[in-house]
């Protein structure tokens, strides 16, 4: 139980001994001024208006009838009626001596599916994709640290009229005897290399449609052509997943093609419904909730005049499998800001048609872009849309000249090692601790730096927490002593560190990695006033102060390192 949860469900029970109604809430919050202590209730003020009563009366008679023994040492109503909570040094002590083996999980465990990364199969992943990649990476781990059972999928691009040219390049590969690896080393060029080929000559062009119809009614040659180029493709993505220490696996991918065979069957059953209907020889649902100012109906086509299904079909027939063969409780959609209105159409015409229960929460949470110093969408230096794999090989070259003016004594082997993982933790820390709703800035000097909010800071006052236990010749992980809080910024640490699973509570609610973000900021700030203001390994220190010290410090380098591994971002005992 969190310390908020135990101070709201105190306050709670004092406002039923008041016979105050059931929805009134003691509205409880982490104080931001440590002059009003440390959780302040606001949720008076509202109750007293709806009771029509003096709110610091109320709140003063809320505090009287509240149980705060062993609690709170001092608590106080401040202004029109705020409750002001300064929490005991023993009580906080108390709670960080629990066994920490035994994690926070919540009660009411969900199945949750989350839909991220999805890069399009056709083209290399690229900066594009690494936002939806790396949020929806650190939202799984958050709702599996949480105990609720997460089902990854990822709804690669696989399937369209772009393979039917893409297929019938690679036939043309393959006649002149090279494998289909090497063809499709670059993905890139080849892709461009098809495109050309398509428009240049319409010989080629009329293949590629024949390829097209061909995929369509499951011919095996052309399946088998398909599948190589899914294959190679696939793996580059897998390999870059690994090396972003992102968790998406092969088994995580569903693929756009996979719904192939359910669509004409969805159409049907909506026709039937009554819930599409036809429109010049389209069916199409029209979706009364998404009117416009005229009161004009949102019309998402779900069958083109020609036959051909669209995106919106197979993300029907996505959420259809997800809802009732998945069993989902809770659906989350980590795509571009741009595609809000899209996903809207989803949702409702998916409620429409009954396809998921009303009890299923459907949550689509969009973020912004990555944007260069000139403001613009992020660029390389010709115009060219910047790959992730040549992202990640200039990231490493630049954490390597840090890591090694830092410390040049390592070995060469050492160096590549820690330079690969503050490398990653800086490309992941850089965008998840800006607000998801928001664009951002990339840049290479704020990203890979030991000053500031980075990952190269927190890694670094974890590698510091280490070092302690190095010189002091003793196991971090095996350290265990009883804490004992008497000056203000043990305090401030031991409250610090408390709040952890109430912020993991709030991400896994929110799904705003950055709120995780600046606490870890915070936690390690805090860490660093300790270390400055209370000396552990002074001689001067008695042995229980020293051993209360290294179990602050002990659980501090657990809560960094458990945090960033919930960001997807590795620590290390040396820098």
């Amino acid at each position: 139980m969190t310390i908020s949860s135990i101070l709201e469900n105190r306050l709670a029970e004092a406002m039923r001994s008041l016979d105050l109604p059931s929805d009134c809430s003691p509205v409880l919050k982490s104080s931001t001024n440590p002059k009003f202590g440390d959780y302040q209730a606001n949720g008076v003020i509202a109750a007293a208006k709806q009771l029509g009563k003096n709110p610091r009366q109320l709140a003063k008679a809320i505090l009287n009838k509240t149980d705060f023994e062993g609690i709170a040492c001092k608590t106080d109503v401040a202004g029109p009626g705020f409750i002001n909570i300064e929490l005991d040094p023993e009580f906080l002590a108390g709670l960080l001596g629990r066994d920490e083996t035994k994690v926070f999980k919540q009660t009411a465990k969900k199945t949750v599916v989350i839909d991220y990364s999805a890069p399009n199969l056709a083209k290399e992943m690229h900066v594009g994709h690494l936002r939806s990649t790396i949020i929806g990476d650190c939202i799984a781990r958050v709702l599996e640290y949480r105990g609720d059972m997460v089902i990854r999928q990822n709804h690669m691009g696989d399937w369209g009229t772009q393979f039917g040219m893409l297929v019938a390049e690679l036939e043309c590969h393959l006649g002149a005897g090279q494998n289909a690896e090497l063809a499709l080393a670059d993905l890139e060029t080849f892709y461009q290399r098809a495109k050309k080929h398509f428009d240049d000559d319409p010989e080629f062009a009329d293949q590629a449609r024949a390829y097209v119809v061909r995929l369509q009614s499951g011919d095996p040659h052309s399946r088998a052509l398909w599948k190589q180029f899914i294959d190679v493709s696939v793996a580059h993505n897998l390999e870059i997943y690994k090396q972003l220490n992102v968790s998406l696996t092969r088994r995580d991918v569903k693929p756009e093609s996979a719904y192939n065979d359910q669509l004409e069957t969805l159409v049907q059953e909506l026709v039937r419904m009554d819930v599409a209907k036809d429109d010049q020889g389209a069916k199409v649902i029209f979706i009364d909730t998404l009117a416009n100012r005229k009161g004009e109906p949102s019309a998402m086509i779900i069958r083109k005049s020609d036959g051909g299904f669209l995106y919106a079909t197979t993300d029907l027939a996505a959420l259809q499998y997800r809802s009732k063969v998945l069993k989902a409780d809770r659906i989350l959609y980590f795509i571009d800001a741009r595609q809000s209105l899209h996903m809207k159409q989803v949702f409702a015409a998916g409620r429409l048609a009954e396809l998921v229960p009303p009890n299923v929460r459907l949550e689509h949470h969009p973020f912004g872009t990555m944007m260069g110093k000139d403001g613009k969408p992020f660029k390389t230096r010709t115009g060219e849309t910047v790959k992730l794999a040549h992202l990640i090989d200039e990231a490493k070259e630049r954490a390597e000249k840090l890591v090694k003016s830092k410390n040049s004594c390592l070995s060469e082997k050492n160096i590549k090692t820690i330079a690969r993982k503050v490398a990653i933790g800086a490309i992941k820390y850089a965008d998840l601790s800006k607000t998801r709703t928001h664009d951002y800035i990339f840049d290479w000097d704020a990203m890979i730096s030991f000053d500031g909010n980075t990952a190269p800071y927190l890694q670094y006052a974890y590698t510091r927490i280490t070092s302690i236990f190095k010189r002091a010749n003793l196991d971090l992980e095996s350290h265990s002593s009883v804490i004992i809080i008497t000056e203000k910024p043990e305090k401030n640490l031991a409250l610090k560190l408390l709040q952890f699973e109430e912020i993991i509570e709030q991400v896994s609610f929110d799904c705003y990695p950055h709120v995780l973000c600046n606490y870890l900021y915070e936690l390690a700030s805090a860490f660093m006033s300790f270390y400055e203001e209370c000396p552990i390994l002074r001689k001067d220190i008695s042995t229980e102060k020293k051993e209360s010290r290294l179990e602050l410090a002990k659980l501090t380098a657990n809560k960094l390192a458990c945090g960033l591994d919930l960001l997807g971002i590795e620590v290390m005992p040396k820098m």
